[in-house]
């Protein structure tokens, strides 16, 4: 887990990855999913959740997450996606293994990716969260690229949102996820973040 320790600055440099009026992130790529909902009124959005997500498991490069934030997964494309027959869900964002991030809800609405969760006192965090899944699985290690499209999307969020804590998925739903897993290094992300420090990292890093 990284919690914030510098103040919050709306300010964005000219350079910078942005987020415009209405929650879509300027840099990425809009394949807007139907899975979403209402925030609650005047509850600020203060937590970001780091995922990862393969189908099948361990492989990459294909469309099917796509089809699965837009609920048009071929469920017999492959033999374990039997479990996904009906399952709405989504991410505000998804980084692929070349570094290419895409938007699927706006960053103002509620996208379905923490499920049943917990954090600091308060729970279903869908509520107050932004989800970003990266592509990729607990067995394999994520790309440069990657950590690149991470730091710069974060610092877009960071400035954009009284955002204090940034949580793997297996935090506040332990023993349910296990995501990002073992090979996400937060050292190395959090080195890419200033005034961010590391609190109490459930995993151990893998450089």
């Amino acid at each position: 887990m990284l919690t914030r320790t510098k103040p919050f600055s709306s300010q964005d440099p000219a350079d910078a990855w942005a987020i415009d009026d209405q929650g879509w992130c300027r840099q990425a790529q809009v394949r807007m999913s139907p899975n979403f909902g209402i925030r609650p009124a005047d509850m600020p959005v203060d937590l970001l959740v780091i995922h990862n997500i393969s189908l099948p498991l361990g492989e990459f490069g294909d469309n099917y997450i796509l089809d699965l934030f837009q609920n048009q997964l071929d469920c017999d494309a492959h033999p374990s996606f039997n479990s996904l027959r009906g399952l709405q869900v989504s991410s505000h964002f998804l980084i692929r293994r070349d570094g290419q991030v895409l938007q699927f809800v706006s960053t103002l609405a509620r996208a379905w990716h923490a499920g049943l969760s917990h954090f600091d006192g308060r729970d279903g965090c869908n509520d107050f969260s932004i989800g970003i899944e990266l592509e990729g699985c607990d067995t394999t290690p994520f790309t440069d690229a990657q950590y690149s499209s991470l730091s710069q999307l974060s610092l877009c969020l960071i400035r954009h949102f009284p955002l204090s804590h940034i949580v793997g998925h297996e935090e506040i739903a332990p023993g349910r996820k296990t995501d990002p897993g073992p090979f996400f290094s937060w050292s190395r992300y959090q080195q890419s973040l200033p005034g961010w420090l590391i609190e109490a990292p459930i995993i151990e890093d893998v450089d």
